[in-house]
């Protein structure tokens, strides 16, 4: 037993290729050809031919329809098909206890004949199931056609089931053989699973080992999906899950994420876009973490609201009041400014608010301020404490030299850590090191 099975509380290596029937996916496509077939077999229609991709499951299925007779099946079980129809005729007198006389073909089929008929006699069938089809020959093909012609009445003597992939149908598409096809009972096709099937079958073959689905995190499952958004057979959905799992646990993790899915593709040698979707994770984390950020820098340094001046309404006085400079702009000067009176007929005014004459008097005093590229003053600020603050904050904005200085050192310091660290660790090729960066 794998080591990974003890670390993720499993009872069975849950993604092993070969084909358990206690890990047969009975849905989708291959329980309803496993249906189809077995219904062929009990009703004794006789040849039937189901093709996939290779990987599809489509010995796992011989087995199950083993299993589904256990007792009333003669089974003749071929890894691969005979070079010859002789050989072929030949190797089913083997299977069934025969020594013909002749390895002619008229002798070796009359006494293929009279033991399918004694079968037959005894309530039993006899299943011939040939797998890897697509590697027959014509010759081949054309015995399977003779053997399909053993009758008796209307029951056919032999059942026979051939497994291959597409090239078989390539094959018995030809024109010559249009004999054949007219005899094939039945015609199936295993193909591959969507991105939804390959979810519940790897489900499926978790809960048999006696795990659960949570052993896939969310980002490791949308990376399965990614993997196989174009369809996956059960031999690659196997491989991939199983490195998977051998490389979360290198790690001592008992979670499969994205990472180790990534891991795993690059281990088969898979070409995927889950690459593509490990680096919009790390963007999407890197703008939640900076919008995180900008949101608490907002909330710490937003000053609280100014209170609106109050509004007064005063009469002209006889005289002239004097007012001194604003101490804002005296911050700017090195000399103090001279104080500047009030005509008196702009006193003439019965009613004039305290704002409007503070936004007049800064305005006099920012006319005579020289021109300075560095300090710019809205003076149609609404009050005087706004203007006051834009001056200060913009008059604070003179020395940035060291500080620019500090962000260039900081900037060389963060570049020679990054080669460094790439020199450091076994990551081939940039884009590598940047992985191997972010997972760290």
């Amino acid at each position: 037993m794998h080591m990974y099975t003890e670390h993720f509380n499993l009872s069975a290596l849950p993604f092993e290729n070969v084909p358990d029937p206690q890990f047969f996916y009975n849905q989708g496509d291959h329980a309803r050809i496993r249906k189809q077939i077995s219904g062929s077999l009990q009703s004794g229609r006789g040849l039937v031919v189901v093709t996939g991709p290779m990987g599809s499951g489509k010995t796992t299925l011989s087995q199950m329809i083993k299993a589904d007779f256990p007792e009333s099946i003669q089974l003749i079980w071929m890894a691969e098909p005979p070079v010859s129809s002789n050989d072929l005729y030949l190797f089913l007198a083997q299977e069934l206890g025969l020594e013909p006389s002749s390895s002619e073909k008229t002798f070796v089929m009359r006494d293929i004949r009279n033991a399918l008929l004694k079968i037959n006699a005894e309530g039993k069938k006899c299943l011939v199931i040939i797998d890897e089809s697509h590697l027959m020959s014509d010759d081949t093909i054309n015995g399977v056609r003779l053997l399909n012609n053993l009758e008796e009445g209307s029951l056919k003597l032999i059942q026979l089931l051939l497994l291959g992939q597409e090239e078989l149908m390539e094959k018995i598409n030809k024109p010559a053989m249009e004999p054949f096809r007219q005899r094939i009972a039945a015609l199936e096709t295993l193909g591959k699973m969507d991105a939804d099937a390959v979810r519940r079958y790897i489900s499926h073959r978790i809960k048999v080992a006696g795990g659960t689905p949570d052993l896939i995190s969310n980002t490791g499952w949308e990376a399965i999906s990614v993997a196989f958004h174009v369809g996956g057979t059960p031999r690659t959905i196997n491989s991939l899950c199983d490195r998977a799992f051998s490389v979360a646990y290198e790690r001592d993790k008992h979670i499969i994420d994205a990472h180790d899915i990534y891991e795993a593709t690059q281990r088969l040698g898979l070409r995927t876009d889950v690459f593509h979707y490990i680096i919009s994770l790390k963007s999407k984390e890197r703008k939640s973490q900076e919008m995180h950020t900008a949101s608490e820098q907002e909330t710490m340094f937003t000053p609280p609201p100014e209170a609106e001046p109050p509004i007064e309404k005063m009469t002209a006085p006889a005289e002239s009041p004097q007012f001194d400079i604003p101490s804002a702009a005296e911050s700017i000067h090195a000399t103090p400014q001279p104080k500047i009176s009030i005509p008196a007929r702009e006193q003439e005014a019965t009613v004039t608010p305290i704002s409007q004459k503070l936004k007049q008097r800064v305005n006099s005093v920012v006319d005579g301020i020289p021109d300075d590229p560095r300090i710019r003053v809205n003076v149609t600020e609404s009050s005087y404490e706004n203007i006051a603050r834009v001056i200060k904050e913009k008059y604070q904005q003179r020395n940035l030299k060291l500080p620019l200085t500090f962000l260039a050192l900081s900037m060389m310091a963060f570049v020679i850590s990054l080669f460094y660290f790439c020199h450091r660790t076994d990551s081939v090729g940039f884009i590598g090191c940047m992985i191997d960066l972010f997972g760290f």
